[in-house]
């Protein structure tokens, strides 16, 4: 069954708790081999890191080229006798399919493979009839963890075979409350590091031949949170430091640590790059420190670079298609955390619209089959008017 509902349960059932397969990516492949697809199936590795399977498909060896984007694999269940249908077992139930990555992103996925064979079934086999435009699949199995072998990989390899991408949809679930609120047009990057402040160890009864860290960092703390780093942009809301964790690694209470440490990450948007940002950060840090306190900061690596999709004719005719389906005109939204389309972003044009994501790495993980069905046909509008 090539529905999306047959597919989306097919993908449930096969236990791809990333990094792992299970077979996920076999269902996809067979699918669009039968449709005609030329379909490859490329492993991608790194010291220190597993190896994961990620598929490219491509039908049409001509513009325009679209291209369905998206990853099979999971986040871990939790505690499967929680549940109250089996996390993989793909149950269909008073209107709803239960599963762990119903919603992210199997069914999105799901969908946009069902929509492109009902849309080949009309035009002939064929993106165009007359034989122009391509439309392909970049489908991960890295993207709920460290995402290094996966999409920025594939579509490494994908520019190495010459592979041009016009524009792409992102099948993550981008709605808030209901199918066609949001459309995600950006993301904020993400930059993770951690505020060192030494200080000098010594006895509690003897605070003069001591140093206390604590007292420099809790200042330090607010110092960083309180001044905005910018008030917004365009497209985006202000960017955000927000510390997570302080520690001292001290467990005596009658001896002053020699050091304190807070990690903290920041989402920022498009005032700001990487390097900008830090800069930004560690001038701050520098003033409020002065000749007294001793403190730097350690950055961490970042991939997730910020970036925004402007409006224009792709997201016009996105958003066409889901108020045609819906009934709604959704909201171009930067929000929330970050996705592959950060990488994606680098090659072309791309959104994300997938299904409503509050269920979403939960127990009972589900989506309503009327939302399958919607999705789709949104996704066939998407193809009607992109090759029109």
């Amino acid at each position: 069954m090539t529905d999306a509902i047959s597919i989306t349960r097919d993908l449930v059932r096969c236990p791809s708790v990333t990094p792992a397969d299970a077979g996920a990516l076999g269902v996809i492949e067979n699918i669009l081999k039968a449709a005609g697809f030329e379909v490859h199936r490329v492993t991608f590795s790194e010291p220190g890191t597993a190896d994961v399977d990620n598929l490219y498909a491509r039908i049409g060896d001509q513009a325009p080229h679209i291209t369905f984007a998206g990853h099979t694999d999971v986040v871990p269940p939790g505690d499967e006798s929680a549940w109250t249908h089996g996390p993989f077992s793909g149950e269909v139930k008073d209107g709803f399919l239960y599963g762990r990555g119903a919603v992210d992103m199997k069914g999105g996925i799901a969908c946009s493979v069902a929509a492109v064979l009902d849309y080949l079934k009309d035009h002939g086999g064929r993106p165009q009839k007359d034989g122009r435009g391509s439309i392909s699949f970049l489908i991960t199995g890295d993207e709920e963890d460290i995402s290094i072998n996966g999409t920025v990989k594939l579509l490494k390899w994908a520019a190495e075979r010459g592979e041009e991408f016009d524009h792409c949809v992102l099948g993550e679930p981008s709605n808030v409350e209901v199918l066609g609120d949001t459309i995600k047009v950006g993301r904020r990057g993400s930059q993770s590091g951690t505020l060192y402040v030494d200080g000098v160890q010594g006895h509690v009864a003897y605070p003069h031949r001591a140093s206390n860290p604590v007292p420099d960092i809790s200042r330090l703390i607010v110092a960083l949170s309180d001044e905005p780093l910018d008030h917004g942009s365009a497209q985006f809301q202000a960017s955000n430091l927000e510390f997570t964790s302080v520690d001292v690694g001290n467990s005596a209470s009658n001896v002053i640590p020699g050091q304190a440490r807070a990690k903290f990450n920041i989402r920022y948007n498009d005032n700001h790059t990487q390097e900008s940002l830090r800069k930004l950060v560690e001038d701050r840090l520098a003033k409020v420190c002065g000749n007294r306190m001793r403190a730097h900061i350690v950055w961490e690596p970042s991939n997730s670079n910020v970036f925004v999709t402007k409006p224009g004719p792709f997201t016009d005719l996105a958003v066409a298609a889901i108020e045609a389906v819906t009934g709604r005109k959704p909201e171009l939204s930067t929000s929330g955390g970050t996705s592959d389309a950060r990488f994606i972003s680098s090659y072309c044009p791309v959104i994300e619209f997938g299904l409503v994501g509050q269920t979403m790495h939960q127990i009972d993980e589900r989506t309503p089959i009327a939302d399958l069905e919607k999705l789709t046909r949104v996704y066939r509008g998407v193809l009607d008017r992109y090759f029109a």
